[in-house]
Formats: structure tokens, C-alpha cells, sequence
């Protein structure tokens, strides 16, 4: 194949799954509906079930609906019919995911769980099928043909089948009002985990607390800064109430207009009202605003007190940028 022909070859499948998906529109019906209001009143979970890819796609959004709220448990379609059923509680929906609707594990599922009489979703590509037949509600993920040339390989199908379990996944979210604060809770771990819950407050207690007094000299400013390893210095009042900050920059502005540096006092050389945060805001929070203001350190506030500094190297080092 040629440049020209491989890049022809792969714009022609996502083209294909962009269309099946964009079909997908007029199958979110009362179905749907009805399957989302069923999944939300449910006392015990879903049970999702499936073979090959469809099996694959299961477990993905088995995944997504327990990260966003929806208690969620795979069960694979073969092993259901080898004692791996008994995981169904009474309580539980099951949803089984096929692109046929057809195939001989879920022909000898379907009796199994009518018998037993729980709810059962069925997500298949035909509405014609056994399982959209047996269902007591039915999902369509009806597609037009595979992105593969021979439309054989499960590729749109499976896209639609993805598609629509994210849009059932985060139908259940909003519906529950599922926030960020939930969200941090089952996501701990990694960037994303701290990013929704790591807090200035938590960072800026392991650095040092620079401050100086408004008639500090200039030659006590510059021990601070320096022992203090934060480029910077917050100028304080009574209280450790904040009068102004003085970084390494203003230090070089003043040298640079060649000032008699005899008498200057901190006062004179700070920077009035600077950026602040409040140490229970967000660490995401920080570096916006850090990116915002083209800044590399922020006076952190317990209320109207001055509290610390945290420097962007500490969201670095936390893996927060």
C-alpha cells in the first residue's frame, strides 16, 4: 500500500463508525429510557454479560459504570452457563450484549434468566433477534456494516455497542447526581485522583513560611528569601495579616534602577495586594491560577491570615501539570 492509500484506508473506517454512531441517535427511545429508570431504581446491580467482543465491551462498561456511580458487575456469558450464574442476585438486572442477539451462549442464557424472572436488558443489532425478542427491555445498536472491507470484523458494531453504554453510564451519572466530589472519592489513585482531590492545604505545610516585617531592612528581606528557598517573601502586619509580597524579581527591578539600597525597607520594594489563595482550594485550582497571573508562587491565605506559599514546583512534584 502507498502513503496515500493507507491514510484513504483509515479515514474510510473512522468515517464509517463516525456514521454508526451518528445512527445511533434514533435508538435512544423509550427504551432507553425505560432501561435507565430500571438500572436507577434497582436495588442490587447490573450484571452485564457477553461473548467475544461483545464480552470485551462488556467489561468496559462494567468499568465505566462503577467509576461514575452505577454498581457494576461482568459476567461472561460462557462461564454463566458453567455455574458462574449463581453471581446473579435476586435483586440484580442483567444485560446481555450481542451484535447478533443470536449466538448459542446467549440462546441457552435467555430461558435461564426468564425463568428466574428478573428484569433483562438486551443490547443486540437486530431487532429481529432472539434476544430483542426475550428482553423485557431492548437496547438497538443497529449498524448499517463493519468499517472492514468484507464486513466481517466487529468494528462498528462494537464502536455502537461502546457508545451505547456511555451514553447509559452517564444518563445514570447525571441522574444521580453523580459530582466531582463522588467521582474523587472512587478515584484516588493517579492524576486524575489528585486532581480532583488534592488541596493547597495539603501541599504548602511542607514549605517554609517567609515573612518579614514592613520596616525589615532590606539586607534581613534577602536572608529570608535565601533561607527560605522560595524566591519570594510575604510582607506582614499584626497578626500575620498580609501587607504585600516581595520575589526575586522585584528584588532585581530595584537593582536594575540603580537605587541607593541604604534605607530601603521592605515596604518600599513590595508589591501590594498580591495573588493569593485560599489553602482550601483545589491544587488544580492553584496551578490555573498560577498559569493565569504567568506566576511561580502564590501566598496561601487561612482565611485573611497569611499562611504559606506554595510554588509550582510543588505541583510538579505532585504530578499535578
Amino acid at each position: 500500500m502507498t502513503p496515500a492509500s493507507i491514510k484513504s484506508s483509515a479515514l474510510r473506517v473512522i468515517r464509517k463508525e463516525a456514521a454508526a454512531i451518528a445512527g445511533l441517535e434514533v435508538f435512544v427511545d423509550d427504551q432507553f429510557v425505560l432501561a435507565v429508570e430500571t438500572i436507577a431504581a434497582s436495588k442490587g446491580r447490573l450484571v452485564i454479560s457477553g461473548v467475544g467482543k461483545s464480552a470485551i465491551v462488556a467489561r468496559k462498561i462494567v468499568a465505566t459504570l462503577n467509576s461514575t456511580g452505577t454498581s457494576a458487575v461482568y459476567m461472561h456469558a460462557g462461564d454463566a452457563i458453567h455455574g458462574d450464574l449463581g453471581m446473579v442476585g435476586e435483586d440484580d438486572i442483567v444485560m446481555l450484549i450481542s451484535k447478533s442477539g443470536e449466538s448459542p451462549e446467549i440462546k441457552v442464557l435467555l430461558p435461564l434468566l426468564n425463568r428466574d424472572g428478573r428484569r433483562l436488558i438486551g443490547m443486540a443489532g437486530s431487532e429481529q433477534s432472539l434476544l430483542a425478542k426475550k428482553a423485557d427491555i431492548f437496547l438497538n445498536t443497529t449498524v448499517p456494516d463493519e468499517a472492514c472491507l468484507h464486513n466481517l470484523a466487529p468494528t462498528s458494531s462494537t464502536t455502537a455497542q461502546m457508545v451505547m453504554g456511555d451514553a447509559l453510564a452517564i444518563t445514570l451519572m447525571e441522574l444521580k447526581g453523580f459530582g466531582s466530589e463522588d467521582f474523587a472519592r472512587f478515584h484516588p489513585g493517579g492524576i486524575l485522583g489528585k486532581k480532583l482531590y488534592l488541596r493547597v492545604n495539603d501541599i504548602y505545610i511542607h514549605n517554609a513560611k517567609p515573612m518579614v516585617g514592613p520596616q525589615a531592612p532590606l539586607k534581613e528581606v534577602i536572608m529570608e528569601m535565601t533561607s527560605k528557598r522560595l524566591g519570594a517573601t510575604a510582607v506582614t502586619g499584626p497578626g500575620d495579616s498580609l501587607l504585600g509580597v516581595i520575589t526575586d524579581g522585584d528584588l532585581r527591578r530595584m537593582l536594575e534602577k540603580n537605587v541607593n539600597t541604604e534605607g530601603v525597607s521592605a515596604r518600599d520594594i513590595m508589591t501590594p495586594s498580591p495573588t493569593t489563595i485560599s489553602k482550601n482550594a483545589l491544587a488544580v485550582e492553584a496551578l490555573e491560577l498560577l498559569r493565569a497571573k504567568d506566576i511561580s508562587q502564590l501566598l496561601v491565605m487561612d482565611g485573611d491570615l497569611y499562611a504559606g506559599f506554595i510554588h509550582i514546583h510543588d505541583l510538579v512534584k505532585e504530578g499535578i501539570i
